[in-house]
Order: C-alpha cells, then sequence, then structure tokens
C-alpha cells in the first residue's frame, strides 16, 4: 500500500506543477484565476502545491482498475471512437511523422511554400510588437494588423467585454478564427498578436506554420517599464510582486517564444535601431528586394 500511496503523491505532484504552468503561461494569477473558475484562491493554492482534492485520486483509482487511461474518463471524446488508436500511435510516431501529421491536420501551410509575405511578432507585452511592427510595415509598404484589434472588429466588442461575456475560452476561440482569416490575406502582412498566443498551441502552431514568426526578446525591467509607460499598469504598488509574476511569466512561456524561427533583442536600444534590427531580418528571409503591398 506504500508504493501506491507514494504514487498517488507523485501524480498529485505533477498535476500541481501542470496546473501551476497552465495559470502561468496564460499570466493568470491565483487571484484571477479564483474568480473565473469560481474556486477559492486557497484551493487552487493547495491544488499547486500537490494536495489536490481526494476525489482527484479516486477518480485515478477507478481509471486504474478499469485498464483506462485517465483523461479518457474526462476529456468527453465519445464520438472520436478512432482517437485511442490516434494518439497511442502518435506517441511512437517519429518527429518526421508528427510533422505530417500536423500539417495534413491543421490545413495550414508555410508561408514559403505559398509565396505569400506574412510575418508574425510574438512576446511579452511591452516587447514593441505594435509599435515595431507598425513601423516596420510602413518602411515595407506592407499591410500591419493587430490581431487583438481584428478581433475586435470582427466580433463589434472589445477584448475586455469578449473576456467578460465569453471568459478565456472564449477569447482563444475568437483569437483562432481571426487567425485563420488572415492566413487568407492576399498582401504582405505584419501581425502583431497578443503575448499569450504561445500558450494556446493549436493557435501557435497554425501562427508558426502560415507566418514567418519573431520573437523580439527584452530584459523583464524593460518589459515592466514598457508596460507601465503605456499606462496598463498602476505607478503605485507592489513592484517587487508585479515584477517576480512577470518573471515567472517569461520563464514559463520562453521555451514556447523560442520556437519562433527568428529573434530580434530589443533591449538597451533605441527604437531606430530596433525597427533596423527588425527589418534587416525580415529582408534577409525573404530577399533583399521585398516587394511593395498593391
Amino acid at each position: 500500500m506504500t508504493g501506491v500511496v507514494e504514487q498517488e503523491s507523485l501524480f498529485l505532484t505533477d498535476l500541481g506543477r501542470r496546473v501551476r504552468h497552465a495559470r502561468t503561461v496564460r499570466g493568470l494569477s491565483r487571484k484571477v484565476l479564483s474568480q473565473t473558475s469560481g474556486l477559492s484562491e486557497r484551493y487552487i493554492a493547495q491544488l499547486e502545491g500537490g494536495q489536490g482534492n481526494v476525489s482527484i485520486i479516486l477518480l485515478r483509482r477507478v481509471a486504474n482498475a478499469m485498464g483506462v487511461r485517465l483523461d479518457d474518463l474526462i476529456t468527453g471524446n465519445d464520438a472520436l471512437p478512432d482517437w485511442p488508436v490516434v494518439r497511442d500511435l502518435l506517441s511512437q510516431a517519429s518527429p518526421a511523422q508528427i510533422a505530417a501529421a500536423k500539417e495534413a491536420l491543421s490545413g495550414g501551410s508555410r508561408p514559403e511554400s505559398t509565396g505569400r509575405l506574412r510575418v508574425a511578432l510574438i512576446g511579452l507585452r511591452g516587447a514593441g510588437k505594435s509599435t515595431l511592427g507598425k513601423l516596420a510595415a510602413e518602411r515595407l509598404g506592407w499591410t500591419f494588423v493587430e490581431l487583438n484589434a481584428e478581433i475586435e472588429r470582427e466580433n463589434a466588442l472589445s477584448v475586455q467585454e469578449i473576456f467578460a461575456i465569453y471568459g478565456q475560452e472564449g477569447y482563444r476561440r475568437l483569437e483562432q478564427q481571426a487567425l485563420r482569416r488572415l492566413t487568407e490575406h492576399p498582401g504582405p502582412l505584419i501581425l502583431a498578436t497578443s503575448g499569450g498566443i504561445v500558450a494556446e498551441p493549436l493557435t501557435y502552431d497554425l501562427l508558426l506554420q502560415a507566418f514567418y514568426t519573431i520573437w523580439l526578446r527584452a530584459r523583464p525591467e524593460e518589459h515592466m517599464s514598457r508596460v507601465r509607460e503605456q499606462g496598463h499598469l498602476a505607478t503605485t504598488g507592489d513592484h517587487a510582486s508585479a515584477m517576480q509574476e512577470l518573471r515567472a511569466v517569461l520563464a514559463s512561456r520562453e521555451p514556447l517564444y523560442a520556437r519562433a524561427p527568428a529573434t530580434v533583442d530589443t533591449s538597451n536600444i533605441p527604437v531606430p535601431t530596433m525597427l533596423d534590427r527588425l527589418t534587416a531580418t525580415i529582408e534577409s528571409r525573404f530577399g533583399m528586394a521585398v516587394p511593395a503591398a498593391g
């Protein structure tokens, strides 16, 4: 019995780690998650600390007793009878087979395969995606689009209203829909994304496939300074706590941002230099003679 208890303790610890990572990578505080989930901050803290409710362990015991996977009981894939087979095949597939399956299932296409000039900028808030994206588009003669603005335009609601009405899941669904429509944009395009787009696997994979994706990278202190200058954070309050939270979000997202094929460092340099670096990266990818839109 001791071995079973140890396994269950390890399971809860691992579950807590995954919950904490999922929350952090989405930039959610425990307070916000508590408000949106209807669970107490104390319960969320216990769950993340590896002390989940006993009901989780009991459900796991039921699954083990039947010889089925726990996720088969809770994901609701009854309408997809082949899903267990597909899942098991993917777990044994080579990287090349997985890449081929992803391309077939997503229906996406990389910008180089279509000849379309599409660039997406990713990074934390304050990285310079909107500012540099707009300036680079003006310099190159391309179209500039902010994904959040596109979502607001298509739904006639502000991002804040979308979150209030549909929640995080509803916003991410609308975000993916807007992104899919933008993949069909006919002319050269620079797209500024939200900082959390990398936390949604399907949406981020679509972005990586359909756009030449560039990570605008900066030091945490610069992110914080720029966000404050933009008026998105109060100038008073617990700066140390806010910095700690920002560092945690950046640390959790860095492996995801690093999947982008290109990185432009925007730390400790003036905006004109940032712009030169970004346009040089775009031009080196698509060729020096970059055609203008229209």
